[in-house]
């Protein structure tokens, strides 16, 4: 099975969402590589970045689950299709 490199950037403003976030996150944990949280009290956010290493399907699939969630934003940004493993 192919798969892809994935960046997910999330904003939470409405931190009620976080137990489902993180529930998301736990589901798709298979496909996590590693993830980073700053909480950013001043501003009332925190920012996550998720890297997943999953097939286009999973991440499409997280990505669009994420974006549904009330008080969050998210962005996916995806390594290059077809590149050398060394070019990644």
């Amino acid at each position: 099975m192919e798969t892809r490199i994935a960046l997910i950037g999330i904003i939470v403003e409405d931190t009620g969402a976080t137990g489902a976030l993180n529930n998301l996150l736990h589901e798709y944990g298979e496909w996590v590589v590693g993830r980073m949280g700053i909480p950013y009290r001043s501003k009332g956010v925190c920012i996550i970045s998720v890297v997943v290493d999953a097939p286009m399907q999973v991440i499409s699939s997280l990505s669009g689950k994420l974006g549904m969630l009330r008080g969050v934003s998210v962005k996916t940004v995806y390594s290059k299709e077809g590149a050398p493993p060394h070019d990644r």
